[in-house]
């Protein structure tokens, strides 16, 4: 139709994506909170396997731990893959990424876990269990 056109909807990217929500818990604590953030997390192993991470523990491919920006050390995620459903239970001992908008980066066990070895990244949902001090 002349003189008319389709508008388009950009689709947001990097931290504008970020979908991070303050849930309260239906049990314990009044003060109790669920973090979940979803976006895309990669994973990272064999080059990195025992040197030093952000946390001063040595890096371990084959456990289940990732790097995260800001999530205190020692903080326990659930992180489940959106595409296959699959999840995991994991340990923040890291920091990072440092790639893109990328809001994880995963063991390299972690990956397998959730069927994601061969793409390399995943879009997933990452969810506060247990908040270390």
């Amino acid at each position: 139709i002349a003189g008319r056109h389709r508008r388009t909807r950009k689709r947001p990217t990097g931290w504008i994506a970020l979908a991070v929500l303050a849930l309260a818990l239906p049990f314990g604590s009044a003060n109790a909170t669920v973090t979940i953030q979803e976006g895309l997390v990669s994973w990272y192993g064999e080059q990195f396997h025992l040197r030093p991470t952000a946390s001063g523990e040595l890096f371990d491919a084959s456990a289940l731990t990732m790097a995260h920006p800001t999530l205190p050390f020692g903080t326990k995620v659930r992180v489940t893959n959106l595409r296959n459903g699959r999840s995991v239970v994991l340990r923040v001992n890291d920091r990072g990424p440092f790639v893109g908008s990328r809001i994880a980066d995963l063991s390299q066990a972690a990956a397998a876990y959730l069927g994601m070895m061969r793409r390399g990244i995943a879009r997933a949902r990452i969810e506060v269990l247990h908040a270390a001090d």
